[in-house]
């Protein structure tokens, strides 16, 4: 039976994010927290998927566990895409979050067509590599100005026309509902007795046979 879960982050919020989904499945849900230090992951992936296997399946593969994990960011069509799987980078390594908003505004001065989405992908992967996919996605447009004191990341600059209102300024329950990673989350809800067999099953599927002691019946433990 599965018993637990690694969530691969270190983030609190979404820790607790994931801990309401599982709650009922009398299922143990970690973080990389709860572990001692492990291997870094790169994240050198072109698309939110291949950054998300790549990290649930470095999780799994390092802890011999089930691993979750999610890549999201913001796209812009107007700058081709940008800054997508660099979302967090835009500004250069370790930017912060106000760097990246003001490039982002500086990227867009005078182009017309602000229209962008957030995407979320999160893949649940076992230490022998298959794993299940689930994407959420929320459309709106880029801001001239940042509104709002809550959220993080481009959250200021994101308005989501539905509400009238963009990120930074919705409540956390609100964006939840809407956003992204809110619906990838939800996916994930409705399936989550599937996705519980599966791992199961999958889990069944790699264990190795027990070793059949008569192949050392004939070895030689001595020193000589």
């Amino acid at each position: 039976m599965l018993s637990l879960l690694v969530i691969a982050t270190t983030n609190k919020n979404k820790l607790r994010e994931f801990r309401e989904i599982l709650q009922d499945l009398q299922i143990e849900v970690l973080s990389l927290a709860d572990f001692g230090p492990i291997p870094p992951v790169i994240e050198d992936g072109s698309t939110f998927d291949e950054n998300a296997y790549k990290k649930a399946l470095h999780t799994a593969r390092v802890l011999g566990l089930p691993a979750i994990a999610d890549d999201s960011g913001l796209v812009v069509p107007a700058l081709g895409g940008s800054p997508g799987v660099y979302s967090a980078r835009f500004a250069g390594e370790n930017a912060t979050d106000e760097a990246n908003c003001q490039k982002l505004l500086e990227e867009l001065d005078g182009i017309e067509d602000r229209r962008a989405y957030f995407q979320c992908v999160l893949s649940i992967a076992v230490p022998s590599g298959p794993a299940l996919t689930y994407e959420g996605k929320c459309n709106g447009k880029i801001l001239h100005d940042k509104r709002g004191s809550n959220g993080f990341g481009y959250d200021p600059l994101f308005y989501y026309e539905e509400l009238g209102q963009t990120f930074a300024e919705m409540s956390m329950a609100d964006k939840n509902k809407v956003s992204h990673r809110g619906k990838a989350l939800s996916a994930v809800r409705e399936e989550i007795f599937m996705i519980k067999k599966w791992l199961e099953q999958r889990l069944f599927e790699e264990k190795p046979p027990k070793p059949d002691h008569s192949q050392f019946e004939n070895n030689d433990w001595s020193d000589s």
